[in-house]
């Protein structure tokens, strides 16, 4: 196995600045529906999985993963760690799985769930909240 290039400690910091919430994708999607006239709420704890964005008036929630942490399939930027491999993959096959049980939970409560990827978000962000303002006014499934 190779070194790392880094020491622990100074990956141990790099990975404390990750943020959970107000990401900079999620920041610029929750800014655009704003323009566009939509009105949410943020990381809803009375739901599973504390939700992005909550938008009750259509009964959707929005989650914005991130590419690498949520496994994109076929995403260049889902890309695994070549060093602790097994420990890495254990650990983003339990971050899948949950994403999955808590979409399940809300789906089961009745909520539409949109699961908003940081690449789509990039490609075209005005693009793609006109196109989700569509889906929400058209009654979303889930």
């Amino acid at each position: 196995m190779m070194a790392d290039r880094i020491s622990k400690e100074h990956r141990s910091w790099n990975m404390s600045r990750i943020r959970s919430k107000d990401t900079k994708p999620e920041l610029i999607l929750r800014l655009l529906l704003h323009r566009a006239g939509f009105r949410y709420r943020l990381h809803d704890k009375r739901l599973p999985g504390k939700p992005d964005i909550v938008m009750a008036r259509y009964r959707a929630v929005i989650f914005v993963n991130g590419c690498y942490w949520h496994r994109h399939r076929g995403c260049p930027q889902a890309t695994t760690p070549k060093t602790n491999t097994a420990f890495w993959q254990k650990k983003f096959n339990e971050t899948v799985r949950r994403d999955e049980r808590k979409t399940a939970e809300l789906i089961k409560l009745g909520w539409s769930v949109i699961v908003v990827w940081e690449c789509e978000l990039q490609k075209n962000p005005v693009g793609f909240v006109e196109g989700l303002g569509r889906q929400l006014n058209e009654g979303c499934n889930g």
